[in-house]
Order: C-alpha cells, then sequence, then structure tokens
C-alpha cells in the first residue's frame, strides 16, 4: 500500500470527551470514526487490525477443534422468553417489532441462538462434544457508552458454545478453550492474566476472564506475587490470615458505650483490633418481585463486597438503607448485633464462622456485647462476603496478593444447563433417557482487544502496535519524494520487503519529513525506514517505534537487517 492512495485521514484533534488513549489515538490515527453514541465505523487501517486479531482467534479455534458458523444478529424473542431472559438483561436489550408486529432483539449475546440451533439437531450422545463459535457484531443499548471501542453499544465479539453429555466433559472443555484463549492473547503480543471471576448474569457455575494487564483498566483484579492465581475483586479469594491478633478477654456480658457507632471508635474503646469485632452492613436487596432489608455481618477489619452480597441472597441487585429507615423498622443504627435481632434476613461472612472473643452491637443504643460467640446462635446462615485486600494472603500458596488494573477482553464460563433445561435441548443418553446438554460459553470482545493493545501500549506521541496486530509491520518515508534518487531507492525496498512477504506501506507523499514523522509514531508502525540524505552515504536508518530508537543501516543489508529484528 502506498500512503499517497490511502484513505488514513490523521488528525491532531481528539474527539470530544476522549479521555483514553485508545480513544484519542484510533481516532487521530484514522483507524476508527464515531457515528454516534457508541457506534464507530472501522476505516481501513482498524480494518486491518481487526481481521489481524480475527485471523489468529479462527486459527486457534481450529486447532482447538472448534467449527465457525454464522447466527443472525435479529433474534426472534420468544427465544429469550423461552430462557426467561427477556426481562432479566434489563434496558441493554434492545427490543423492535417489524412490520407483522412480531418481537425481535438485536443480539448482546447468542447463548438462546446457539441452542436453538442445536436442539432437536443433535439427538444422542455419540453426537457430542460439540463446539461451535462465531465472530459477530453485538449491539447493548449500554445507558452511558463512553471510552471509544471499550464500551460502545455495538462491537464485534468471537462467542463459542461446547454441548456435553457430562459435566466432567465439560469442565475438559472449559480447560481447552481456557488454554486456547491463552495462545491467542500471547500470540497477540499481550501481558495478561487469567483470572477467577463472577459469572454475572451469563449464569453457570463458574468463570474465569481473561484480563489485559492495563492502567486505565476498568477492573481491579487481586493477583498473587508468586503464583499464577489472579480474581477480578468481585470473587477474589483470600488465604487464612498470617497474623491473628491477640483475642480480648472478656465474659459474654452487655457494655455501656456512649457515642460509640463505628467500627473505629469501638476498637478505640475496647483498646481491641478490629478483628474481633462485628460489623452490620444494612442493604436493600431488590428481586424481580420484592424487596427486603439484609443485615450482611462480618469483621469489623473486613469491607462487603457487594457482588458476593448480592449472589449470597440471590437478588438483582442491593442499594444502602438509610438510618431513618432502619430507626423506623425498628433497628438501632450502629448498635446492630446479631443476638435477639428479628425483622430483617441476616447473612454471616465466611470468615466468621467458629468466631469467639467478638464484640457486637446489643440492638440497644448506647449498649454493645463482648466476649460473643457465634455459637450462641441457634442458627447462621453463612455466604462469603469479604472483599479481599493488598497484603491478604493468597489462597493457593504463601504469596501475598497485591491490586493491578485489567481491561477484560475474554469471559470463559461453566454453564451446566441453565439454557439448554428451559430450552428444553436434550439428547438422549447412553442408557436411552433424555437429559438437557451440559454447556460452556466462550467469549472474546475482538475490537475490545484493538482497544486493549493500546491502552497496554501507546506513549505521548500514539499508538505502539505489536508486531502480530499492527496494520503494516514497515513503514518506508522518503524524506523528500522530490529527490529521484530518495523515491527511487524507496521504491525499491519496498518492493523488496513486498516480494519477502512483509506488510509493508510506502510512504510516497509530498509532505513535509516531520509531517510524516509524527503521522508514523501517531498510527504506531513497529518500524519506519527512513530514506534521507544519508542515502548518499549508501545509509537508510531504521526506527522502531516501541523506544523510538534509530539505527543506521547500509541500504544492502536493510532486508536481513529488518527481517532479523521482525523474527
Amino acid at each position: 500500500m502506498r500512503f499517497s492512495k490511502a484513505y488514513i485521514p490523521t488528525t491532531k484533534e481528539a474527539p470530544t470527551g476522549a479521555v483514553l488513549p485508545s480513544h484519542i489515538f484510533l481516532a487521530r490515527a484514522g483507524f476508527v470514526s464515531q457515528v454516534a453514541a457508541g457506534l464507530y465505523n472501522f476505516l481501513p487501517l482498524g480494518k486491518r487490525v481487526l481481521k489481524k486479531i480475527e485471523r489468529v482467534i479462527n486459527e486457534e479455534m481450529e486447532r482447538a477443534g472448534a467449527q465457525e458458523v454464522d447466527l443472525s444478529f435479529v433474534t426472534p424473542a420468544e427465544l429469550w422468553e423461552e430462557s426467561g431472559r427477556i426481562h432479566k438483561f434489563g434496558k441493554e436489550l434492545l427490543r423492535f417489532h417489524d412490520r407483522k408486529e412480531n418481537l425481535f432483539v438485536l443480539g448482546p449475546t447468542h447463548e438462546e441462538m446457539m441452542v436453538n440451533i442445536v436442539r432437536n439437531r443433535v439427538t444422542s450422545y455419540k453426537q457430542l462434544p460439540l463446539n461451535l463459535y462465531q465472530i459477530k457484531t453485538k449491539f447493548r443499548d449500554e445507558a452511558r457508552p463512553r471510552f471509544g471501542l471499550m464500551r460502545g453499544r455495538e462491537f464485534v465479539m468471537k462467542d463459542g458454545y461446547s454441548f456435553h453429555a457430562t459435566t466432567e466433559d465439560m469442565d475438559r472443555e472449559f480447560d481447552a478453550m481456557e488454554a486456547a484463549y491463552k495462545r491467542i492473547l500471547e500470540r497477540l503480543g499481550l501481558e495478561f492474566r487469567i483470572v477467577e471471576a463472577d459469572s454475572g448474569a451469563i449464569g453457570g457455575s463458574g468463570s474465569k476472564e481473561l484480563m489485559v494487564i492495563a492502567d486505565s483498566g476498568e477492573d481491579t483484579l487481586a493477583v498473587c506475587d508468586r503464583c499464577e492465581y489472579g480474581a477480578n475483586i468481585e470473587a477474589a479469594r483470600r488465604g487464612a490470615r498470617r497474623d491473628v491478633p491477640k483475642a480480648p478477654e472478656a465474659a459474654f456480658s452487655r457494655f455501656k458505650t456512649p457515642g460509640v457507632k463505628s467500627i473505629a471508635d469501638l476498637a478505640e474503646f475496647f483498646h481491641v483490633d478490629p478483628y474481633y469485632t462485628l460489623k452490620a452492613v444494612a442493604k436493600r436487596a431488590i428481586y424481580e418481585d420484592r424487596d427486603e432489608i439484609v443485615l450482611f455481618f462480618l469483621r469489623g477489619c473486613d469491607d462487603l463486597q457487594e457482588v458476593k452480597a448480592v449472589n449470597a441472597v440471590g437478588a438483582l441487585d442491593i442499594v444502602d438503607v438509610g438510618e431513618e429507615e432502619l430507626t423506623a423498622k425498628g433497628f438501632v443504627p450502629g448498635f446492630i448485633g446479631p443476638m435477639e435481632l428479628e425483622g430483617a434476613r441476616c447473612v454471616f461472612d465466611t470468615a466468621l464462622q467458629g468466631a469467639t472473643h467478638m464484640i457486637c452491637g446489643a440492638n440497644e443504643s448506647d449498649y454493645h456485647l463482648v466476649g460473643f460467640e457465634m455459637g450462641m446462635l441457634e442458627a447462621a446462615a453463612f455466604a462469603e462476603l469479604y472483599e479481599a485486600k493488598e497484603g491478604d494472603a493468597c489462597p493457593c500458596c504463601d504469596g501475598t496478593l497485591t491490586y493491578t488494573k485489567g481491561i477484560e477482553v475474554g469471559h470463559i464460563f461453566k454453564l451446566g444447563t441453565v439454557y439448554s433445561a428451559p430450552l428444553k435441548a436434550e439428547f438422549l443418553n447412553e442408557q436411552g433417557k433424555s437429559e438437557p446438554f451440559v454447556m460452556g460459553t466462550y467469549g472474546m470482545g475482538v475490537s475490545r482487544l484493538v482497544a486493549a493493545v493500546i491502552e497496554q501500549s501507546h506513549d505521548e506521541s500514539g499508538c505502539i502496535w505489536t508486531k502480530a496486530t499492527a496494520p503494516y509491520l514497515v513503514n518506508v518515508v522518503v524524506s523528500n519524494v522530490k529527490e529521484a534518487e530518495q523515491l527511487e531507492a524507496g521504491e525499491k525496498l519496498y518492493a523488496e520487503l513486498q516480494q519477502a512477504g512483509v506488510e509493508v506501506i510506502l510512504d510516497d507523499r509530498k509532505e513535509r519529513f516531520g509531517f510524516k514523522m509524527k503521522d508514523a509514531e501517531l498510527i504506531g508502525f513497529p518500524y519506519t525506514v527512513i530514506v534521507g540524505k544519508e542515502l548518499q552515504n549508501g545509509m537508510v536508518q531504521i526506527v522502531e517505534r516501541t523506544t523510538l530508537e534509530r539505527t543506521d543501516v547500509k541500504i544492502d543489508a536493510l532486508l536481513a537487517t529488518l527481517m532479523e529484528m521482525i523474527g
């Protein structure tokens, strides 16, 4: 490709409201253009990057034995009604009626559609396992689309679905897809972590996220400094505490604590570590048809992880409850404890199992109980509620957890029969009995990966593409096209690189040299070859984008030098 013939509309101006580097640089460098809120056109350079990522995905899926399909973007709403998700998914699911008043949705994900093409066609365990995938445009009507390709309404996604006769076989395929996704990100040249995650609206028994490490990432990850353990903060676990504080000695009794409402004040009042205090967090749990007040109890040194809390009570969401409302319901804010408590559902953090020597609210203004033990309660519902913190012990080794930021680019789920059962997608097992398929699902954000590369690798001048994702690997810049010798040498190098199978673009524009170099840095070609004044000495320069270092090379040795650098 020649720059003089290419459509690469670079600009100095950043999009209005753009804050993320990928949003700014992909627009400025002419990779994408915005059509409306959350909607983007891929221009020629952007489409090249997108296709290169898709190619790597397709190769690894074929290697893993998955088969590609292409499902309709428009999905009959009745499939979503069968699965029960049409109301759960919320307003992000864009619904519309056709001219015959049939209700359809624009697919934000394709579990229902994929199940529909398999049910009644795959009827025997002998036809299993089966793994089908597609790379397809999706649409989610985000309330606040922002950050360019990172959170758009329309996006390109790879979504795959596997069908199995047993849970054991589904687990095997889940591990195989995790390995395949790992190879994809390695080939794309990205630094990433595979982390434990919450299954969210997709459902299922377990899931993992593939996170590209980047300071601008929306997700906080807890990762071990020694082993490969990592988890989204929403699902992060921790090991046993290594430095358990000395327990306070006190017989069970009621103690006057005037004005002591906070955990910090309570710990100071009794001169104890917050580890031995009991924290009550009041929330209103929202369900499809009702809501209720739930009291979540944790050790005073821990914080409530709200996604874990939502999962613990099976709610759609939880919201704060004001002190006035709690008082009206008969609770005593600041002094709520688990003894003789009525009018609210209670859930205790698993870290409280067997807890002794605790100090908790007495459900009476200005009073606390000391010497409380969990065994004093006749029954208690436990769930993991705590939020893992930096410095906590790793749950898998003797390492320590630290926080980092990540961009979710992939999510794999063990679905089980969450979709196959309600959609009545069944097969005959070895005994001739009908069973629902055991399923897994495997998603990867293809257009999001385009942005993730730049979020992980850029500088103040623009994009820095990895070798596997760059629109062109080499950019040959003719410093002054009016100099016949320079133009002839540039043309010759361009032809040689093409013949060697190198993806190359020739900057033959009648523009200033400085302008061309700014474009080269903004676009982010891994290597730029400068054909300039040093040509009279038989020399050209290679600029490596990652470091901006310049290397003088004899023109006759350029091809060999570049091929060695490319690797």
